[in-house]
């Protein structure tokens, strides 16, 4: 198939299978069948999350272990995974809170950074432990770090209807920004619209082609983490602003190979998750300044309004495409306990 046959989210799979495979020159070579086994279960960007920090795990082994240090790390045999104990992973633990690459760079970790490389670890270990390559598992008996619930950051009713109007007006952008505002107000309006209407994920909004919108019955179709497609329904608001943009999208000649993008940058191409996070960045500063607002931020913002007007969890999971329920839960915690307090005073046991 020709590349410009290719829709987005081929695209998207493979460019980062070719970033897998640069990423796999700098790991042993038994972390190919790794890779290669847990294609079915795990989505492409996943397998690169891996990649990355299995690349640190043995960097760090051939920095600190006397038996790999004079090694080529391709070469290493699997066997290696059987020399490591659980407390040689704790003190790679330590270590990932802060280190230096040799290119001088800093790297720091929280809690979250360190979970998910040891969640990395677990799975390789979990890999080659079932087809018994190996017969040793200590990363299984290292603790996970305890994980400090942060509140969620959102945007509050007046700070939404603040900022839409900022990108209507463009009134409080420096100069150079309102040059620019000018010609892409009408499109930043729709996303922000659209990121604030439906809850969809950054991702999932520049993957958008023309023909995934259905006016008809107010749905886009999208695809979700890991490949799946749903179509998620959006109100009058959402439809407005749509409908304006795509009036100017016509005007547009895309270049080659993105001509059936929603979304067009200022060089005609598809716009990039970067520029998206860029515009939220640069619109929500105009709002408030205590609160740091990403598109994810946009994304509370809706699921807590939703949630708040129908009191149904598992309504705001499945309209946010989590798998689990118990992630929504975890989220939106606070306000379930809103809730809760606002029961004591429903029941009256004596009529005054």
């Amino acid at each position: 198939m020709a590349a410009s046959n290719r829709n987005y989210h081929e695209q998207v799979i493979i460019k980062n299978e070719l970033k897998l495979r640069e990423l796999q020159k700098q790991l042993p070579r038994f972390c190919g069948e790794f890779f290669r086994g847990i294609e079915s279960t795990t989505s492409s960007r996943t397998r690169i999350a891996y990649a990355y920090d299995l690349v640190v795990f043995f960097n760090y082994l051939k920095a600190e272990n006397p038996e790999v240090k004079n090694k080529d790390l391709r070469d290493l045999p699997v066997s290696i995974l059987d020399r490591i104990t659980a407390t040689d992973i704790e003190e790679y633990l330590d270590y990932l809170k802060y280190y230096v690459t040799e290119d001088g760079v800093e790297h720091t970790n929280k809690e979250r950074g360190i979970m998910r490389k040891l969640a990395c670890l677990r799975t390789l270990y979990r890999y080659f432990y079932k087809k018994e390559t190996i017969q040793t598992n200590p990363a299984s008996i290292v603790d996970m770090p305890k994980i400090h619930q942060k509140e969620i950051v959102r945007l509050d009713t007046d700070e939404v209807s603040i900022l839409l109007d900022e990108v209507e007006t463009g009134d409080k952008l420096t100069k150079s920004q309102q040059n620019f505002h000018a010609k892409t107000k009408v499109r930043d309006m729709a996303i922000l619209t659209l990121l604030l209407g439906t809850g969809i994920r950054v991702s999932e909004c520049v993957g958008i082609d023309i023909n995934d919108i259905d006016f008809k019955n107010s749905g886009i179709k999208i695809r979700r983490k890991g490949g799946n497609e749903t179509v998620v329904y959006f109100g009058e608001e959402v439809e407005e602003a749509l409908l304006n943009y795509i009036e100017e999208r016509k005007l547009i000649v895309p270049v080659s190979g993105d001509e059936n993008a929603l979304f067009l940058s200022l060089q005609k191409r598809r716009i990039g998750v970067r520029a998206v996070e860029n515009l939220v960045k640069k619109y929500a500063s105009l709002v408030t300044n205590l609160k740091k607002i990403t598109p994810h931020k946009l994304r509370s913002t809706y699921g807590t309004s939703l949630y708040r007007e129908t009191g149904d969890i598992y309504l705001v999971a499945d309209v946010l495409g989590h798998k689990d329920v118990n992630t929504t839960k975890k989220h939106y915690a606070a306000i379930e306990d809103e809730r809760r307090k606002k029961a004591r005073n429903a029941v009256k046991l004596r009529k005054d």
